[in-house]
């Protein structure tokens, strides 16, 4: 169980994710604000004492304990109880990196968003240069003190007498560069990564890894970007040039955790009836 003080800790993302919402207190009032996965309430208590209106979902609601606020049952890869288009706000806090299909659950965040509402995902950084080393080692979360994903370790929580579903642990942890495509492909944009804070260890490794990372996107970016990949030149730089600018941002690179910010663009539907394929045949005649 979660220690209510842990949002007043900034060691802990419920920090940054409270002091998130108080600096966009105006921005809340009178919205409605998805919370998914819940937790125990503390966020959605949060979201309500600033003004907004909190509806609070979570595979296992029996772990929610704030009064006055209801949880009820939701996988987010089943379908989420709301019509199309009814949120303004939709909060995945610590969630994203637990759902084994992380495509279909942008997909229904968007489905319930209006369009040009707010995404926020905040997840553990794999992108950091301590997550990257830690996977090079063991393909472990944190060398030297957690055994990679595994049976034992991995399945934080399996009730059947609730629910058939399983909640497992950091299995699916994701980095800033398949975060992106995927909310793209989702329908959604990068709008701000908020800074939570550093990692001694990523701060200690970026002097000596920074050059090799810098040279290594830059030789990648200039041969790709040339390339005729049937698509508008601009449009092409445009893509490659924020997949560029992420690969060599200095704050991933050293920050305990990804925040970020999307704005729905446009509909799920949209964005795939717009896409085209880079195997057209599929290695048929």
């Amino acid at each position: 169980m979660e220690n209510n003080n842990y949002e007043n800790n900034p060691k802990s993302i419920k920090y940054h994710v409270k002091r998130y919402f108080i600096n966009n207190k105006k921005r809340i009032e009178n919205k409605i604000v998805v919370d998914l996965p819940a937790g125990n309430g503390i966020t959605s208590k949060i979201i309500k004492d600033l003004g907004g209106i909190p509806i609070a979902f979570d595979l296992f609601p029996e772990y929610f304990k704030m009064e006055g606020i209801n949880c009820e049952r939701a996988n987010v890869l089943d379908k989420i109880p709301m019509v199309n288009n009814s949120a303004d706000f939709v909060l995945c806090q610590e969630g994203i990196e637990h759902f084994s299909d992380q495509f279909k659950a942008l997909q229904e965040f968007n489905r319930i968003l209006k369009l040009n509402g707010t995404l926020i995902i905040t997840t553990p950084n794999y992108s950091n240069l301590r997550a990257r080393l830690s996977y090079f080692l063991s393909e472990s979360e944190r060398f030297n003190s957690i055994m990679p994903p595994n049976e034992i370790d991995s399945v934080w929580m399996s009730n059947n007498s609730i629910t058939s579903e399983i909640y497992f642990g950091h299995v699916f942890l994701i980095g800033v560069q398949k975060l992106r495509v995927l909310a793209k492909l989702a329908g959604f944009k990068i709008k701000h990564i908020q800074f939570t804070r550093v990692k001694t260890t990523s701060l200690f490794l970026l002097p000596f890894a920074y050059p090799f990372i810098f040279i290594s996107s830059f030789i990648t970016y200039f041969k790709n970007v040339n390339k005729n990949k049937g698509y508008d030149k601009d449009f092409q730089k445009q893509v490659y040039k924020e997949v560029f600018k992420l690969n060599i941002n200095p704050k991933i690179l050293v920050d305990g955790h990804l925040f970020v910010e999307f704005e729905k663009e446009k509909n799920a539907e949209e964005v795939l009836g717009g896409l085209k394929s880079v195997h057209k045949e599929f290695g048929t005649t």
